[in-house]
Order: C-alpha cells, then structure tokens, then sequence
C-alpha cells in the first residue's frame, strides 16, 4: 500500500516534471517558428522587389547564348573594337551613367558586358566563376559576334577578368585599359563574410531573406567608399541600384569576393607574359583598392606600361574622371598602332614612290 503511494507520487511529479519542461521549450519552438515566418516574408518581399527592379530597367542590349550561358551584351558606335569589363556588384549600367560609353562610341565599337550573374546575365549553378573561367565565357562571346581583336578595359573587379583575358588569348587582346584593379593577393576582410554567404541552404537563406536589406541600408557607406574623396556625381543617379540588391546579384557578388585573392595570387606570377600596350588607370585616394600597392605595383612589374594616377579621384575613377579613363584608352590604340607597325618586317613596308 505504502510502496503504491510513493508509485503513485512519482508518476505525479514526473508529469509535473514533463509539464514543466513543455512549458519551458514553447516559447523557444513559437520563438522558431515566428523567425521563419519572418524569413518566409522577407524573402518573399525580396523576391517582388527584384522583379519589379527587372521590370523598371529592361535590358538595353541584346542577348547571345554562350556554352549555356545567357549573356547581356550591349554595343555602341563603329570602329576598332572597345571591350567594357565592370566591376564586383556592378553592371554595364555603371558604364553607361558615367557616359564613358557614349563617348567613346565617337571612335570605337563599344562591347559592354554584363558578367555572369550581374545585370541581366545569367550565371549557371556548377561552375566557379573564376576570373579564368569568365575569360573563357568573355571570349567565346566576342568570338560569337565576330570580334577576333579588340582593346579591353576592365574596372575593379573587371581588371581580374581583363588580365586573364589578355594572358590566356593574348591574340584576342591588342590593348589593356586596367582601371582600379586588384593585382596582388592581400588580406581583405570583405572575403570572410563572402565565403559564409556560399555554404549551401544557410547561405541561400541568408541572401534571399537577409542580405537585400543589409544591402539597402548601407548603400549610403559603400557610395562614400567607392566615391571618396570625391562625392558621388549626380549622374550616377542613372544607375540603377535595386538591381544590385536583388538576391542572384548579391550571390554572384559574394562569390567574387570570395575569389579575389586566391584568382590574384594565382595570377600574379604571370603578369611578365603581357606583351601588348597595357595603361593603368588609378583614383589617388582609392579607399577600397590601396593605389601604391596594386596599381603602381603592376606598373613596376610592366616596364612598358604607363600609369595614369588621377588627383582626388577615388575607386570610381571611370565615373568622377570619365576624361582622363577615355585619354587612357585612346593611349592603349595609339600604343598599340605604334606596336603593330613595328612588328611588320622591314621588307614587307611599302617602298615610298619614286619620282619620275
């Protein structure tokens, strides 16, 4: 009788026990499930807005299908053909608001590209899209609208894919414009968040539901660096920055991050092999790039190339000093036309006619 009280006792006090603890575990599965359903209609939300963001700024190009890769490709203009690489987060839009396109449509072919998973590119699940790798894409694209020579200018980011370009087809490349480029492998901060952003579900999550309205609320912080010193010109108001939060663009983003010091250091024994007329292009108070170290340091390593450092000007160089990156690529197919003409053999030079 007595053992049944105490039987009887426990099993009360371990379903006090239980009681308890279910009480203690709800608030943490209601705390769950409400974070979800947040994610669920941020997500969502992110979703409209980067359709919207597409529906508000068409494509101003065409399309061509490369390796199944579905590229944007805008061109302006008749002439020797002008290849425009962008940079990270960025899309041919940038070159278009500074006017770099439209001025340089006066002479040349412009080919403006939007790479891989940027603008209105598309960018395959299955590949790393190293540097090497968008050389190969670039490539096949210009052999696909008959562009078998051209001067190519990259920007930032572009000047990885502009280099790999010039040393992997270097019959492709008659001229490099290198503006703002990183070169050399350094330690950049920005790549650690970058790598987290790749690890599959958690990072799909984070882009889609997180990441569009971290983006927006430090857009103000990323123009002050890009543009220092200089203020960000009212021209850039043409660029169209949603596109840039949609969550595609801030995955290809986080992805070339992530590569832009092992793509660099790879990259950097090979800079000797560039043989054609390289001009690089650097903002003095570069906040994102340091100048000295990647600019000037190419140039060292390139004794027949010329630096053109401007005064004042920041990352953006392209868009607050649109004149002098223009003079850099008018340097390039002098330099270059100069190169071609003493690489013809004495004997096969036109004779001047004789008199009489």
């Amino acid at each position: 009788m007595i053992s049944s009280r105490f039987d009887a006792r426990a099993v009360r006090a371990g379903d006090v026990v239980s009681s308890f603890k279910s009480f203690g575990a709800r608030p943490y599965i209601a705390g769950a499930f409400a974070a979800a359903a947040v994610l669920g209609v941020s997500a969502l939300v992110n979703r409209r807005l980067a359709t919207k963001a597409e529906r508000d700024n068409p494509p101003r190009g065409r399309f061509i299908e490369v390796r199944g890769v579905h590229l944007h490709v805008v061109e302006r203009g008749q002439g020797e053909p002008l290849v425009l690489l962008h940079g990270n987060g960025s899309m041919v839009e940038d070159f278009e608001s500074s006017g770099l396109i439209e001025l340089a449509a006066q002479r040349y072919r412009v080919i403006a590209i939007d790479r891989p998973g940027f603008g209105h590119s598309a960018r395959p699940r299955g590949e790393v899209w190293t540097d090497v790798a968008q050389a190969e894409l670039i490539a096949d694209a210009l052999s696909e609208i008959g562009v078998s020579r051209a001067i190519v200018l990259g920007h930032s980011w572009g000047c990885s894919v502009a280099v790999a370009l010039a040393l992997n087809y270097p019959e492709l490349v008659s001229a490099l414009v290198l503006a703002s480029g990183y070169y050399y492998p350094s330690v950049r901060a920005e790549a650690v968040p970058s790598l987290g952003l790749q690890i599959p579900l958690l990072g799909d999550a984070i882009r889609h539901a997180v990441s569009p309205a971290l983006a927006r609320a430090m857009w103000p912080l990323l123009l002050r660096k890009l543009f220092g010193p200089a203020p960000t010109p009212e021209k850039f108001a043409g660029f169209p920055k949603e596109m840039t939060f949609r969550p595609s663009q801030l995955k290809a983003s986080a992805a070339d991050t992530a590569l832009m010091v092992p793509d660099a250091a790879a990259r950097a024994k090979r800079y000797g092999e560039l043989a054609m007329p390289v001009v690089i292009v650097a903002g003095e108070s570069d906040r994102l790039v340091d100048t000295d170290k990647q600019s000037a340091r190419l140039h060292e390593d390139l004794p027949h190339s010329t630096l053109r450092v401007v005064p004042g000007a920041g990352h953006m160089v392209h868009q607050t000093a649109t004149p002098d990156v223009m003079a850099a690529i008018d340097e390039a197919a002098d330099l270059r036309t100069t190169q071609d003409a003493a690489a013809v053999p004495r004997e096969s030079r036109a004779e001047p006619a004789r008199a009489g």
